[in-house]
């Protein structure tokens, strides 16, 4: 008995035992429930968008209905999800954009602002002028996260309309997506490319000559040209696109006029006396702006420039007749980040890209670039832009300051996105060798390109005009952009 009595009570307080600790971890769990410190809410220095989709998949076309809201501190402080919308609260439409980057995991969108009933609206947003149309660039291929930024930029401070562009940190669906780049698109608009409107009205006189923007790309959808490329293998020619009127808005004697203008042109730069300052290709083409155009190509050594994502725009005759090169568009390519048809090269012309590359079925650069290039003015007056940016905003000091300034502001952001997105060191195409494996590396590439590409064209761009030697006392040169001091 006494055997079964000490069985029974050992039971007994084995069961106590379990009940006092499983007392106990309650007692704790509830502690920790009680004082545990919150989850961190994310918090950036970067604007945060957030985009609900409401479980409707986003598409390449047509744009769907969805949320956003944008939080946008002012005075430097920092953003956090738990704050108010205060940058932008309301419907916008969206669809992906791009052509070969749709095949990455990281999407580009285009976002035009919605009234809740459905209508477009020009709204300011990030300090940036109204409008409707907008872009949230996926800085994917880009490592650096800037080469679109710095094209840009430089392009603006040259005197030129270019798309503003600010860095954000983005949400879709509750889910980080890692640094965008909030930006203007290509549009016509007086704060943008600021031609006049055209309206299917425009059909005779001076409302016809303008204003146009139109492109070459991968999705042509206007005229060909009557020109075969320099270096093409075969004889297939360059087609046009319609920008300006949209092409389901371009009516046909706008159709006729803008493409026999074009025609014109380039029957004016092919033809013999194409120097000749009044019935050679300055009747048609403003040249400054060409100048600029192939200055940042071949600063950047773009190896998409002159051939694709190429925009050019005309105004109404009565205020100026003459072709526009730009807005300059798409340099995630750019400044070291192709590894083929030369594109991460130091040497050579980015103009000359159908030597390298004769066959490449995306597109081959029209011939106006050749043919510019034999002009012994244009030749001269690009001596002596080349000669006053390098002083200012192509100074090495310039460049390497707007370098410096990103990656500082992106020096906490990049940290996530590379998280989001951990692609350092492995090759993303078109990377090429050596591929950095950490951001610093990567600037530090950048840097170093960029600086040597600038020296080789600072001693092989050719040496003619009035600007093509510092002489002691000379005051500048009068190209089109004023005094030009060298």
């Amino acid at each position: 008995m006494s055997g079964v009595f000490f069985s029974i009570l050992l039971q007994n307080v084995m069961t106590m035992k379990c009940l006092v600790s499983i007392f106990f971890l309650l007692l704790s769990m509830v502690a920790e429930l009680l004082y545990a410190q919150p989850p961190a809410v994310f918090s950036s220095n970067l604007p945060i968008v957030v985009i609900r989709t409401n479980g409707v998949p986003i598409t390449d076309e047509p744009k769907i209905t969805a949320d956003m809201g944008l939080i946008s501190n002012p005075g430097g402080a920092r953003n956090s999800l738990n704050d108010p919308f205060n940058g932008y609260n309301g419907k916008i439409g969206i669809e992906i954009r791009g052509q070969s980057s749709m095949s990455f995991p990281m999407k580009s969108y285009t976002v035009e602002l919605r009234t809740p009933s459905g209508a477009s609206q020009d709204l300011s947003v990030l300090g940036m002028e109204k409008e409707s149309d907008w872009v949230l660039y996926a800085t994917y291929l880009d490592k650096t996260l800037m080469r679109n930024f710095l094209a840009y930029t430089l392009s603006r401070e040259m005197g030129n309309w270019a798309a503003n562009c600010r860095f954000v940190e983005l949400f879709l669906n509750d889910q980080y997506q890692g640094v965008y780049v909030f930006m203007e698109k290509i549009k016509r608009n007086s704060a943008r490319v600021n031609i006049p409107k055209m309206s299917a009205s425009d059909i005779s006189g001076d409302a016809l000559t303008g204003g146009y923007i139109f492109s070459l790309d991968k999705e042509p959808n206007g005229w060909f040209s009557a020109y075969v490329p320099p270096f093409a293998t075969n004889s297939s020619t360059r087609q046009f696109s319609y920008v300006y009127p949209k092409p389901e808005d371009i009516v046909q004697e706008q159709k006729d006029y803008i493409r026999a203008y074009v025609d014109s042109f380039e029957t004016a730069l092919r033809g013999p006396q194409f120097q000749d300052p009044v019935r050679g290709v300055r009747r048609f083409a403003h040249i400054p702006s060409f100048i600029d155009y192939l200055i940042i190509n071949e600063l950047s050594r773009n190896v998409d420039g002159y051939r694709l994502s190429s925009y050019f725009h005309k105004s109404r005759n009565s205020i100026d007749r003459r072709i526009h090169a730009g807005p300059v568009w798409d340099y995630d390519l750019s400044f070291r980040n192709a590894d083929y048809c030369s594109g991460s090269d130091i040497t050579g012309w980015a103009f000359r890209f159908n030597s390298v590359c004769p066959g490449d079925g995306a597109g081959l650069v029209p011939f106006w670039w050749e043919r510019l290039m034999t002009d012994t003015a244009f030749l001269g007056e690009l001596n002596c832009r080349w000669k006053t940016l390098r002083k200012t905003t192509l100074s090495i000091e310039r460049i390497n300051t707007l370098i410096d300034s990103v990656s500082n502001l992106l020096s906490e952001s990049q940290q996530r996105h590379f998280s989001k997105w951990p692609i350092l060191g492995i090759y993303v195409w078109p990377n090429p060798k050596p591929i950095a494996s950490s951001y610093k590396e990567e600037i530090a590439l950048l840097r170093s390109w960029i600086t040597s590409r600038i020296g080789w064209i600072d001693d092989n761009l050719p040496r003619t005009g009035l600007c093509a030697e510092a002489l002691p006392g000379f005051q500048g040169c009068l190209y089109g952009w004023g005094s030009i001091q060298v």
